[in-house]
Parts: structure tokens; C-alpha cells; sequence
């Protein structure tokens, strides 16, 4: 499994910004893919999850509302909406793909179930 992402940047308070990440390669239909982050001095930290199988989505409180998270089907790639930019948003975002030979719930309390990761891209919100 390949997994290639793209977009993020920098952005003032309360923009938006987009990510993509176009996958490929795997073997069973039943996988999901996750967005993680990882600011400097901290922990990674779950963001959003897309089951590929039956489009179920799971959000992080600290993005609810803020965040979306929705694939493409032509491109097979998922794509991170960030909305309402704040300052706290700020880190290293990392696509993952979680791939079983059943059907499952994506979930990003933890990350150990994803194997496969991207090369992470970064997001800056200053003003």
C-alpha cells in the first residue's frame, strides 16, 4: 500500500486549508484510511477516519464540526477539509491506511492498527 499526500500549508486564524491523500495498492476491500497529526513536544494525535467499505466516518472532539473528511472514488483518495483554522491546529498531518480482510469501524483513538502511513505534510495556522 502506497499512500501519497498533498495540500497544507500555512494559513491565518479561522481559513481553511485542504489535504489529499491518494492511495493505492490495496489487496482488500475492507480498509480505512486516518488522519493523524503530530505537533513539536507532542503525542500524535487521532484526527479523522474514513471506512473505504461503507463511507463511516469517526471525528476527534477537537475537530468536530471543524473538520472534513470524505473520499473520492475516481481518484481512490480521501481528502482532510479544514475549516476554522486555529492556532492549536498546527502540526505535521499524516494520512494512514488501515487494511483487514474484514469489515471493520475506523476508529483514531490509537494508531497501532494502521500500517501503512504517508510523509506527512505540513499545516502552520499563524498570524
Amino acid at each position: 500500500v502506497q499512500l501519497v499526500e498533498s495540500g497544507g500549508g500555512l494559513v491565518q486564524p479561522g481559513g481553511s486549508l485542504r489535504l489529499s491523500c491518494a492511495a493505492s495498492g490495496f489487496t482488500s476491500k475492507y480498509h480505512a484510511i486516518g488522519w493523524f497529526r503530530q505537533a513539536p513536544g507532542k503525542e500524535r494525535e487521532g484526527v479523522a477516519c474514513i471506512s473505504m467499505d461503507d463511507n463511516s466516518t469517526i471525528y476527534a472532539d477537537s475537530v468536530k464540526g471543524r473538520f472534513t473528511i470524505s473520499r473520492n472514488n475516481a481518484k481512490n483518495s480521501v481528502s482532510l477539509q479544514m475549516d476554522v483554522l486555529k492556532f492549536e491546529d498546527t502540526a505535521v498531518y499524516y494520512c494512514a491506511a488501515d487494511e483487514r480482510p474484514y469489515g471493520f469501524f475506523c476508529e483514531v483513538v490509537t494508531s497501532r492498527e494502521y500500517d501503512y502511513w504517508g510523509q506527512g505534510s505540513q499545516v502552520t495556522v499563524s498570524s
